[in-house]
């Protein structure tokens, strides 16, 4: 029996309601059958075809298979979409494919989950934001209920670590620090480095600083390509104004932080 919990936002002036439910490139040539597969065999084939860097064969197969309704499909090439990964990068095209994933939902416990989590981690994201030359403008509201959408119905880290950086700034609503932090501790006991520096700097400034400048410090040797620079550089300006004791110390916990993930 499928829970429905529903997902209500104004997006391009309308409301609109998601139904979030708790070789050889021979060897890739598309089968004359292929319509008559199964959504999976199509999903399997393209992304056997993708791994493989037959992207073109990918789209055709992962199209198919999201036109049958598969889940991981669509995700997929609104990635794809997303990150001009073997197709133009289009994120107005990326957006209305996340947006299929979500209003099909998944069953609860199933991979399909993940996929409709990160689908509503996009989606706040891109309406966060907005797409230029699109009907998506900028909203931080339904940004924000987004991200609480994928936060507190998936635990997704990178939903909770967003909501945890909206709250602390105030976008899309009052300013809470307190439930900032909440956030951010969820999101980092599941290994979001980005959510642990975040935590780690309002201990920090909180006057927590041996617990603060350790938990900065094992952040940045796990922390996303993307992020490290501004984590390195708050971890630095925090160890500036820290006495040598309190520094000496907190590398030697934080290598126990990493060791152990227990923070």
């Amino acid at each position: 029996m499928r829970v429905v919990k529903h997902l209500t936002y104004p997006v391009f002036g309308l409301v609109m309601t998601f139904a979030v439910l708790c070789g050889q490139a021979r060897a890739f040539d598309m089968p004359d059958d292929e319509k008559s597969r199964s959504p999976f065999e199509l999903f399997k084939f393209g992304f056997s075809a993708y791994k493989s860097g037959h992207k073109d064969e990918a789209l055709k197969a992962l199209r198919d298979a999201a036109e049958k309704g598969h889940q991981g499909a669509k995700w997929k090439l609104a990635r794809m979409y997303a990150d001009g990964d073997g197709v133009k990068e289009n994120d107005f095209e990326a957006y209305q494919i996340f947006e299929k994933v979500v209003r099909d939902g998944a069953e609860p416990g199933s991979q399909n989950e993940s996929y409709v989590a990160d689908a509503l981690v996009a989606l706040a994201g891109y309406v966060k934001r907005g797409i230029p030359g699109s009907p998506v403008h900028a909203n931080a509201n339904v940004a924000r209920d987004l991200y609480i959408q994928a936060a507190s119905n998936f635990g997704d880290p990178a939903a909770q670590f967003e909501l945890g950086m909206m709250l602390l700034k105030g976008e899309g609503g009052k300013r809470n620090p307190v439930q900032a932090a909440r956030w951010f501790r969820l999101a980092a006991q599941k290994g979001n480095a980005s959510a642990q520096a975040m935590l780690g700097n309002m201990l920090f400034q909180a006057g927590k600083t041996v617990r603060g400048l350790a938990m900065l410090t094992a952040a940045i040797e796990r922390c996303p390509t993307e992020d490290c620079g501004w984590i390195r550089d708050m971890q630095e300006q925090a160890f500036s104004i820290s006495g040598e004791a309190d520094r000496r110390t907190a590398i030697s916990l934080a290598g126990d932080i990493v060791r152990t993930g227990d923070f």
